[in-house]
């Protein structure tokens, strides 16, 4: 497929699209350290908290990631240490996230099912609702209800797989790639159109599907499918990781043409 030929970067969501059924397959981890060694750029782009993210720069075969649906990136140097570029001043993030954590408290009163999600200690910026993780039995409307609390009082409030995450700011998933891309690749955004490959499975990663062309859901984004305004070109056949895994393959391969993606 020719739409393939100038790719370098390979973006890419955590939750349900690198792992599957909260576990990182060895095919998913094998299917990273094989992009790399082709000459890939890879770079998660999470909801993930900023303890998560920190692991990942430091001993996963990516060359960055960005957290917290875009309120920071963290990338390693040649000398192994990891630098934090963040959207908002520290003392900025930090009293906006208290606003959001209030919000968060009202937003579980109402749906009393839901928790505060378990890694919410290690985020810097954002405030995460776990309605899919440690919890189930939470239904489309109730997740409606609590991102409505967010989206009411002004924030961004978008779901993962797993997570409602919240934030103040003009930053999401797509924003913080092209600043990324721009200040250490010094890419612009309309050759990032060309280079850019991104996968994932959530309604938080539509600012990625609509800018980015080159686009793939894994199979599990079908669950939400009708829920989508901004849509994957290409889905894979397989779930989570093992989707992840068979569009790295494909693009690894000597013929793209045969790998058997469906068209969205």
């Amino acid at each position: 497929m020719t739409a393939f030929q100038n790719v370098r970067f390979i973006l890419t969501d955590v939750d349900d699209t690198l792992t599957y059924e909260s576990s990182l397959p060895a095919e998913t981890f094998q299917a990273l350290h094989n992009l790399r060694e082709a000459g890939y750029i890879v770079i998660p782009v999470t909801g993930g908290c900023a303890g998560w993210c920190d692991q990942m720069a430091r001993i996963w075969p990516v060359e960055a990631v960005i957290g917290e649906n875009g309120a920071f990136y963290l990338r390693k140097d040649e000398q192994g240490h990891v630098h934090y570029c963040h959207w908002e001043d520290a003392a900025k993030q930090k009293q906006l996230q208290q606003k959001l954590l209030s919000l968060a408290a009202d937003a579980l009163q109402l749906v009393p099912k839901a928790r505060l999600a378990k890694d919410q200690a290690y985020r810097l910026a954002d405030a995460a609702i776990d309605y899919n993780q440690d919890v189930s039995g939470i239904t489309k409307e109730e997740v409606a209800k609590i991102v409505s609390v967010f989206e009411t009082a002004g924030a961004n409030a978008r779901p993962s797989s797993i997570h409602v995450n919240a934030w103040f700011g003009s930053y999401n998933k797509k924003m913080m790639a092209l600043k990324l891309l721009k200040d250490c690749f010094d890419l612009d955004a309309e050759k990032a159109k060309e280079q850019v490959l991104y996968i994932g499975d959530a309604p938080n990663d539509e600012p990625m599907f609509e800018y980015f062309p080159i686009s793939f859901g894994v199979a599990n984004i079908r669950k939400v499918w009708d829920s989508l305004h901004h849509r994957p070109r290409w889905v894979t056949q397989s779930s989570g990781g093992y989707g992840f895994a068979e569009m790295a393959d494909g693009l690894l391969s000597t013929d793209m043409a045969s790998a058997k993606f469906s068209l969205a």
